[in-house]
């Protein structure tokens, strides 16, 4: 899965459920909240003053270190 600025955040946490980790490190604490699953990337970063460049770099690296560890 490519995940992009546009990539919603219930898409996300299918593919891989780790993600939610990463977005909590970024200050994302409302991950499991149901009106956030629908909310792309981008949109979930305006809402919490987030840069979606830097979150988004995060969760390609955590993808990224997954699919090297396999």
């Amino acid at each position: 899965m490519e995940v992009t600025k546009q990539t919603t955040m219930g898409e996300m946490l299918e593919y891989d459920n780790g993600i939610a980790y990463i977005l909590m490190q970024h200050g994302m604490h409302c991950v499991g909240c149901p009106s956030s699953i629908g909310e792309s990337l981008e949109q979930a970063c305006m809402v919490h003053g987030l840069d979606p460049d830097e979150v988004l770099k995060s969760v390609t690296e955590y993808i990224s270190s997954k699919k090297a560890a396999v």
